[in-house]
């Protein structure tokens, strides 16, 4: 092969590595790799309570479903419309969730808070024909000590957040929160404390990466 069939190569090889996985922000590989860790359960919030009382449908468990997405061309696309449109369709805004309750989570709102982006992308992907048990909800507090909720997708390339404060799908690891529930995989209704940072590896990545080999 000559230095120029060999340089065109490269070429190609790189050029084919640039797919809509790649697009999603998954920088310093090995350590994405590292998931989420479910710590002890815990109190889930209340307005979540509420939330699966007014829409049970995405609250149910199928325990025949995967925990983990393969992060392809496909899906990638999938999260990438889905978190872009969402972020588009709902205008933000403030809600109280006062003592007369008028105010909860909503699927689709005109108007609507962190929690309804949320809920509203995580039905979208379900609809989408995604497994819910790897869509998570999760409590997270920001840097300046606000409560926030998020959107958890369980992938081969690590957990990505989905997030109405940013177009950018991250690493969990990337997002500076401090992580303080998030919704139990066996069951939508349940939570769990997050036990941030911890190098564990989940069984069903696990079962994975020996399944890869």
């Amino acid at each position: 092969m000559t230095r120029f069939s060999s340089v065109m190569l490269q070429i190609l090889v790189l050029a084919s590595g640039i797919t809509a996985a790649n697009a999603i922000d998954v920088r310093n590989r090995s350590s994405q790799d590292i998931p989420i860790v479910d710590g002890s359960p815990i109190l889930a919030p209340f307005q979540h309570v509420r939330f699966c009382l007014r829409y049970p449908g995405d609250c149910q468990s199928d325990p025949t479903q995967n925990e983990l997405i393969e992060l392809n061309d496909e899906t990638s696309g999938v999260l990438e419309r889905v978190n872009q449109h969402v972020n588009a369709a709902i205008i933000p805004t403030a809600k109280g969730y006062g003592s007369n309750l008028e105010d909860g989570w909503t699927i689709s709102p005109s108007m609507g808070d962190c929690n309804d982006y949320a809920v509203t992308k995580r039905h979208e992907l379900i609809q989408s024909g995604l497994p819910a048990k790897a869509l998570r909800l999760s409590v997270v507090k920001t840097t300046s000590g606000i409560g926030h909720l998020v959107l958890v997708v369980t992938t081969t390339r690590g957990d990505l957040v989905l997030d109405n404060l940013t177009e950018t799908i991250r690493s969990w690891q990337s997002t500076d929160y401090h992580w303080l529930k998030i919704q139990s995989t066996a069951d939508a209704r349940l939570w769990h404390e997050v036990k941030a940072g911890s190098p564990s590896v989940s069984q069903a990545y696990r079962k994975l990466r020996v399944a890869d080999r």
